[in-house]
């Protein structure tokens, strides 16, 4: 019997080999703006969540311009009053911390006042409001409360985030006209492209297509749970977090 241990990874996708800093361990450079790397953390927090936070603001019942300004007001209040020094992984996921947060801020009427306007001040991260009202209005427009809406981009940026890790890893292996043919159909978010259809442009058997899609999947799946894992505290939350992920989606 071989020895050789069991294959996890998808031929021809390379493997990650770049550290990429855990959410937690963000968080923390973040709340430490005294040094360079505090403040990438923070750009990089921002970038993550401000649509979330976006969204969420304008299902309250905010206006576009003014959920615009208290997007950039909430931001600029965790820069202010250091309250991302508060979020603790001991007390709950921080996509929570981050919802609370905003809640309070948003509840505060002197907050409100003090949202900074578009264009100025110095702001932690710079809107795309063209972007974010185009995908504001494709949110679903049933009776989503905004919690829920908060959770379904929270589960979303994760998926995409996922895709692109993957993409990035089969561009580096030459595989990406491969990636781009299989990608609908990686995440279950949409509809994949039938083999047939994937294996005459790229001049693949269906056997073959189909067998890399698995492996595609397979990485896709591997990619998502790392990254949901680096978002928790303790591992063996991992399954319920995994679980609402996919109960935010199908909201």
């Amino acid at each position: 019997m071989s020895s050789n241990p069991p294959e996890t990874e998808p031929r021809g996708v390379a493997k990650v080999t770049s550290f990429e800093t855990t959410s937690w361990s963000l968080v923390r450079l973040a709340a430490n703006r005294s040094s360079t790397e505090g403040e990438e953390a923070l750009a990089k927090l921002c970038r993550q969540y401000w649509y979330p936070v976006y969204a969420f603001i304008r299902r309250r019942g905010f206006g576009e311009d003014e959920a615009a300004d208290l997007t950039q007001g909430f931001f600029a209040r965790l820069l202010e009053k250091d309250t991302l020094r508060a979020a603790d992984p001991e007390k709950g996921r921080f996509r929570t911390f981050l919802l609370v947060s905003c809640r309070n801020f948003l509840a505060n009427e002197h907050d409100r006042k003090m949202a900074m306007k578009r264009g100025g001040g110095v702001l932690p991260l710079s809107l795309d409001l063209k972007d974010a009202e185009d995908r504001y209005r494709a949110e679903p427009s049933h009776d989503l409360t905004a919690e829920r809406l908060f959770e379904r981009r929270w589960a979303l940026e994760l998926i995409s985030r996922s895709l692109q890790q993957l993409e990035e890893e089969c561009k580096a292996a030459g595989r990406g006209p491969l990636f781009d043919a299989l990608k609908p159909g990686l995440s279950g978010v949409d509809e994949s492209v039938p083999a047939s259809i994937v294996a005459a442009s790229l001049g693949m058997t269906e056997a073959a297509v189909r067998k890399a899609s698995q492996r595609l999947r397979q990485r896709f799946g591997q990619i998502l749970r790392a990254r949901i894992a680096d978002t928790l505290h303790r591992p063996e939350d991992l399954e319920d977090e995994i679980r609402a992920l996919f109960l935010a989606l199908a909201s």
